[in-house]
């Protein structure tokens, strides 16, 4: 969970067909992008961003005008040494709803299959609880590379950094720029959309939690995904 630089080239073999920005979703980046947030919901991180609630319904990452927040690689949770998480010098072997996903019978998210958003701020200053507003493991969207993926809520920052995902989420994003445990995306070009209310929960059986690998994941939420998304008020 170091700041990100990019380096390198590498391709992610499971990674999800590119899914379209909706007319609606690319009208709200396009439009809240420029200028500043109206409604902060938080004080401003150290990488510059607050959270926001301009926009209805949904809680996003807003930086100065003309930016959203980078991405920063979290490799947090089960198998957090494995593959291109094995030089993340920060990663911790659980994350923060862990009792909870044990319950869809897995032992934990694992960083190089579940995309993932790390969202909300504790034991730092500012800080921000997306609860009860958001729901822990809800499905998240997130806007990079001109494209829209889907991800879970699972993880909070224990520290003052925002604009933060899991391995098998950047790669989705950005499959060619080498992304590892200590090598993330640097411009702030990437919009973290959560969605409020219980309805952005899968639980257990709306989505495929034992999956294998990323692809199937992300198969498994996109129609809720979708559908949050679709309810979006540009």
């Amino acid at each position: 969970m170091l700041p990100s630089v990019l380096l390198g080239v590498a391709t992610f073999g499971t990674a999800a067909s590119a899914f379209s920005l909706p007319a609606n979703l690319k009208t709200i980046y396009n439009n809240h992008k420029s200028g500043t947030c109206s409604n902060k919901l938080s004080g401003t991180f150290s990488g510059g961003a607050v959270y926001c609630g301009d926009i209805s319904g949904a809680i996003f990452l807003k930086g100065s005008s003309g930016n959203y927040d980078n991405m920063d690689i979290d490799c947090d949770g089960a198998n957090n040494s494995a593959g291109a998480c094995a030089n993340d010098p920060s990663g911790q072997s659980e994350t923060a709803f862990k009792d909870t996903v044990q319950t869809f019978g897995i032992s934990d998210l694992d960083a190089n299959i579940h995309p993932y958003v790390v969202f909300g701020n504790e034991g730092g200053s500012p800080s921000f609880n997306p609860q009860p507003s958001m729901k822990p493991l809800s499905v998240m969207a997130v806007v990079c590379n001109n494209q829209v993926f889907y991800g879970i809520w699972g993880d909070t920052n224990g520290g003052t950094s925002t604009g933060e995902a899991s391995l098998a989420l950047g790669k989705l994003c950005f499959p060619n720029d080498g992304l590892s445990g200590d090598n993330g995306h640097d411009p702030k070009d990437v919009l973290f959309i959560g969605f409020t209310g219980s309805g952005a929960v899968p639980g257990k059986s709306g989505a495929n939690w034992a999956a294998k690998n990323t692809n199937d994941f992300e198969n498994s939420i996109k129609a809720l995904g979708d559908k949050l998304v679709a309810g979006l008020k540009a």
